[in-house]
C-alpha cells in the first residue's frame, strides 16, 4: 500500500478549519415571528376553522412553497399584543423575504392602526390576513427573484455544511486506516497516512473550500436581491395594511350597527361569526347598515336628552308648584335662611319658576310594539335611494333598542294584506339574539295593506301582557305608507281595548303625506302622528324616542 507524504497531525492541521467551524451556526427557523405554543395553537385552530385562510394558502402556494409560513407570520403580528421578530441570522435564508414582509408591516403606521382592531381577536386577525390576500399575491410575484436567490443561498449553505462534514468523515477514515496500518506492521510510532486516504482528505478539503465560496457568493446575491426588493415590499406592505384596516373596521362597524358588541363577538365560535358576518354583508338591509346605525345613535342621543320626571321636550320657563321641575336658581333660595320664607310663599301661591315642556308624557310601561308595513309599495325608494321599508325597519330596530334600554318587552309585527303578518317577540328578560333580529329585519311579505290584522294582534299581545303581569300603558308604533279602511265594529272594539289597557298609538306615515291628513283613518287611529318624506333624515322620528 502506498504511503502519502502526510502524517495524521499534518492532515489534521490542513483540515482544522473544517473540523471545528466557529462560531456555531445559529438554528434556522422557518417562522419569522417569535411565538409561544399558545400563539401557535391559536393559529392552527384559526387556520382549520377559516375556509378563507385555507383557500388563500392554496392560491399563494402555487407561487411560493412557503406561503403557509408567510400567512402564519402575518396572522401572528396582527394577533399578538407585542409582536417581536426573530433576528435575521436566526431565520432560514429561504424565509428572508417573509422576514422583510413582516418587518415592513410592523414599520407601517397603517398596520399599527389595524392592530387596534385585531390584537387578541383571532377572527379579526384572520380577516386582516385574508383582506391582504391580493397584495400578498402581488408581493410574492414582485419578489420572486429575491426568493429564488434566497432559496439558492439556503441550498448552497446546506451544500457547504455537507462538504464540511465530508472533510471530518474523510479525516476519520484516514486516521482509522493509518491506525490499522500501524497495527499490521507492529509500529509503535505514528507513520504516514495511506496515500488513498490522504488524497480523499485533500479532495474533501478542496470541495469544502469550493462549497464555502459558493455559499458566500449565494448569500451576497440573496442579500443584494433582497435590498433591491425591499422598497417595493415596504410599499406593498403599507398598501396591504391599509386595505386590511378598512376591511376590519368596516366589519366591526357593521357588527356594532346591528347591536353586536365586542363581548358578544368573543363568545361566538369562529365559524358562526364568519356566517354572521357574511349574512350581515349580503342580507336584505345590508346596504342600509349606515342608516340603521344613524337611527340607533340618534335614539341613544334622545334617551340621553330626557329629563327625569318631566313631561316632554323642554321649551322654556313657566310658573307653578311642581317641585320636580323647579329651576336651580329657585332651589338656591333654600340655602339662604332669609329667603326660605319667600320660597315657601311662592310655592304656596304656585309661582315658582319651572321648566316648561311640551310633547307626550313618557308613561309607557308595557310592551313596545312596532307594526311595520311590508306591502309592495314599501319597496319604493325615496331621497338618497333609501326605500320606505329600509327607513321603517331602521326605526323599528331603534325602537327595539329603546325597549331593551327601558327593560320593556318588544314585539315586531310585519304585515301586509289582511291575515298576512309575522310576529317577532323579544322579551325583556331574554337576550335579543342577532339571528332573530335579522329574521325580523329581513322579512318582506309583499302584497296589499290592512291595518286591522296587525293592530288586532298588537292589542291581543297587550291584553295578554296585562293578564299575565298586570302591566298597562304599552306603546304601539304603526309605520306605513298607506291609508286603508277599518270596519265600524272593529273601530269600536279597538277604542274599548285602548281605554281598558291604556296603551298609546304612534303613527309614522312613511313617504305618504296624504295618509296623515286630517280625517284619514291613520289619523283617527293614532294619538300622535307624523309624516316622513326625507328618508335620509332620522331625526324626523326623534320625538318618539323622547316619549316611548
Amino acid at each position: 500500500m502506498g504511503e502519502s507524504p502526510f502524517s495524521i497531525p499534518e492532515l489534521t492541521g490542513r483540515a482544522g478549519r473544517w473540523l471545528d467551524p466557529s462560531p456555531t451556526p445559529p438554528e434556522e427557523h422557518t417562522g419569522t415571528v417569535l411565538a409561544d405554543r399558545f400563539d401557535w395553537c391559536t393559529w392552527r385552530e384559526t387556520y382549520e376553522s377559516s375556509a378563507g385562510l385555507r383557500e388563500l394558502d392554496a392560491e399563494l402556494g402555487t407561487r411560493c412553497a412557503y406561503a403557509t409560513d408567510l400567512l402564519a407570520d402575518v396572522f401572528l403580528v396582527a394577533y399578538q399584543a407585542e409582536p417581536r421578530l426573530r433576528e435575521r441570522a436566526a431565520t432560514a435564508p429561504s424565509r428572508l423575504v417573509n422576514h422583510q414582509v413582516v418587518a415592513s408591516l410592523l414599520e407601517s403606521p397603517e398596520f399599527a392602526e389595524l392592530r387596534g382592531e385585531t390584537t387578541g381577536d383571532p377572527y379579526a386577525a384572520a380577516l386582516a390576513v385574508i383582506a391582504q390576500g391580493a397584495a400578498l399575491r402581488r408581493l410574492l410575484e414582485g419578489s420572486s427573484e429575491a426568493r429564488e436567490r434566497s432559496e439558492r443561498a439556503q441550498w448552497a449553505r446546506r451544500a457547504a455544511d455537507g462538504a464540511t462534514s465530508a472533510v471530518a468523515q474523510a479525516l476519520r477514515r484516514a486516521v482509522r486506516e493509518a491506525s490499522e496500518a500501524r497495527s499490521a506492521e507492529g509500529a509503535a510510532e505514528a507513520g504516514a497516512v495511506p496515500a488513498a486516504a490522504a488524497e480523499a482528505v485533500r479532495r474533501a478539503i478542496e470541495a469544502a473550500e469550493v462549497a464555502e465560496a459558493a455559499a458566500r457568493r449565494a448569500a451576497r446575491d440573496a442579500a443584494q436581491a433582497l435590498r433591491a426588493a425591499a422598497p417595493g415590499i415596504r410599499a406593498a406592505a403599507r398598501s396591504a395594511a391599509a386595505r386590511a384596516a378598512r376591511t376590519v373596521r368596516k366589519e366591526a362597524a357593521l357588527m356594532r350597527t346591528w347591536g353586536v358588541g365586542p363581548a358578544a363577538l368573543e363568545r361566538l365560535p369562529f365559524d358562526r361569526r364568519a356566517r354572521l358576518a357574511e349574512r350581515l354583508r349580503t342580507g336584505r338591509l345590508a346596504q342600509w347598515a349606515e342608516l340603521i346605525g344613524r337611527f340607533r345613535r340618534m335614539a341613544s342621543g334622545e334617551r340621553a336628552r330626557k329629563v327625569a320626571d318631566t313631561t316632554g321636550e323642554l321649551v322654556g320657563v313657566t310658573l307653578g308648584d311642581d317641585l320636580s321641575r323647579v329651576l336651580p336658581s329657585e332651589l338656591a333660595q333654600l340655602g339662604l335662611p332669609e329667603l326660605r320664607a319667600v320660597f315657601a310663599a311662592r310655592y304656596a301661591a304656585g309661582e315658582l319658576m319651572l321648566y316648561d315642556s311640551r310633547g307626550e308624557q313618557s308613561t309607557g310601561r308595557g310592551a313596545v310594539i312596532a307594526c311595520v308595513d311590508t306591502s309592495h309599495s314599501m319597496y319604493a325608494a325615496g331621497p338618497g335611494g333609501i326605500t320606505r321599508e329600509a327607513w321603517a325597519k331602521a326605526c323599528a330596530l331603534a325602537l327595539l333598542d329603546q325597549a331593551r334600554h327601558a327593560g320593556r318587552d318588544f314585539v315586531g309585527i310585519l304585515f301586509s294584506a289582511a291575515g298576512r303578518l309575522r310576529v317577532h317577540r323579544f322579551p325583556a328578560d331574554r337576550p335579543a339574539e342577532i339571528d332573530r333580529v335579522l329574521d325580523f329585519a329581513e322579512t318582506f311579505l309583499g302584497g296589499g295593506t290592512s291595518y286591522q290584522s296587525p293592530l288586532s294582534a298588537a292589542g291581543e299581545l297587550l291584553a295578554e301582557e296585562f293578564a299575565d303581569a298586570a302591566r298597562r300603558r304599552g306603546d304601539i308604533v304603526l309605520l306605513t305608507d298607506d291609508d286603508c279602511g277599518v270596519s265600524e265594529e272593529w273601530m269600536r272594539e279597538w277604542n274599548e281595548a285602548k281605554d281598558r289597557l291604556g296603551f298609546r298609538v304612534f303613527g309614522v306615515a312613511v313617504g305618504a303625506p296624504r295618509a296623515a291628513e286630517a280625517g284619514s283613518v291613520l289619523e283617527s287611529l293614532c294619538d300622535n302622528l307624523r309624516t316622513v318624506e326625507d328618508f335620509t333624515d332620522v331625526h324626523a322620528a326623534a320625538d318618539l324616542f323622547r316619549t316611548i
